[in-house]
């Protein structure tokens, strides 16, 4: 399975903010598993939400610099009330803290429902990095990663619709 984890970006401010929303359907296919009797959005994929908002930041903020982001650290997560099929999750990633160095930055993220009960909080680091000092297909795997994740962002920020 590949998650999506969020379905749209509702406003951005390169350098500072982004709000994205997970509508959760009865259909996706790890609420089978999570639980038959009483289905429930993982929390390990709340949290996945919140990382890939910041990601989103960390794109739109450095123009998509780097093909490649991924979690480097995980400070302690906090997780409030259980995501239902059927509910919205609004989810705000604050960047705190850039490295240029280290090619990483730090994110404060929160997850809050239609209801407004909070359903994740977390701090985390994110590490961007390129493909292209692995050779020439690296090269060319970041060009795709690149497209793939403008033509996405397009998508989510409702860029592609009719004007």
């Amino acid at each position: 399975m590949r998650f999506h984890l969020i379905d749209r970006i509702d406003r951005w401010e390169p350098g500072k903010t982004l709000a994205a929303t997970k509508y959760l359907a009865l259909g996706e296919e790890y609420l089978a598993d999570h639980f038959p009797q009483f289905p429930v959005m993982p929390g390990v994929l709340m949290l996945q939400a919140c990382v890939e908002a910041a990601a989103w930041l960390w794109r739109a903020t450095t123009n998509f610099k780097h093909p490649v982001i991924v979690l480097r650290e995980l400070k302690p997560v906090k997780y409030g009330t259980f995501m239902l099929p059927g509910r919205r999750m609004d989810v705000t990633a604050d960047l705190t803290k850039f490295d240029a160095a280290t090619d990483t930055a730090t994110f404060k993220c929160k997850g809050i429902n239609d209801a407004g009960e909070s359903t994740v909080n977390a701090t985390f680091i994110l590490h961007g990095y390129s493909l292209a000092d692995r050779g020439p297909a690296g090269a060319a795997t970041d060009t795709r990663l690149i497209e793939h994740w403008k033509s996405r962002w397009a998508l989510l920020t409702g860029e592609l619709r009719k004007k």
